[in-house]
């Protein structure tokens, strides 16, 4: 698998970095060298936006939005669900996934709610000034707003000092992918 990142408003190649030294595990499925090399390819470029709302870039993965999660999901049943190919939702130049039509459609009435911050890469990464892919396990909901992370590990380190992550991370959205 080989993320791709989906920049609406931007038409150059983006390359990602890992979120640093101290990953040393690769996500749940994948391998360490397959991690690294997915962290490490180069990116692709995407449609530019229609909503004036939107993202600047979205983690895309295998051209689905956040590894296929359901982003309300998080919101509404408190745990990663995958989505499916059958509840899709285009925003942002993505297609976002859905456990059903109910939070498709939910999703749909109010993106910016549920959408994940910094565009669903990893809050870890961005707040180090780079991005990286996510584990969509590893997550978390701060003030009503869904933040992912590369693996459980790197959720660890996030947490200990998530307002001041946030803030950082705040600082360098979206900087980090042009």
């Amino acid at each position: 698998m080989r993320p791709l990142y989906v920049l609406p408003l931007l038409l150059s190649a983006v390359v990602t970095v890992g979120c640093g030294a101290a990953t040393t595990t690769s996500a749940p499925s994948e391998s360490a060298e397959t991690s690294t090399a997915a962290a490490e390819s180069t990116a692709s470029t995407a449609t530019e936006a229609t909503d004036e709302n939107a993202l600047a870039a979205v983690f895309v993965e295998d051209e689905v939005a956040i590894a296929g999660a359901d982003p309300v999901a998080y919101f509404t049943e408190e745990a990663y669900v995958p989505g499916s190919a059958e509840f899709t939702h285009e925003w942002s130049g993505a297609t976002w996934q859905f456990a059903s039509a109910e939070n498709r459609d939910e999703f749909a009435s109010n993106p910016e709610q549920y959408a994940p911050q910094y565009g669903g890469f990893c809050a870890w990464a961005v707040s180090q000034g780079n991005t990286a892919p996510i584990d969509p396990e590893a997550w978390k909901i701060v003030d009503g707003k869904l933040y992912l992370n590369y693996d459980a590990r790197i959720q660890e380190r996030w947490s200990q000092d998530i307002p001041g992550n946030i803030a950082k991370a705040d600082d360098n959205w979206p900087g980090v992918v042009q």
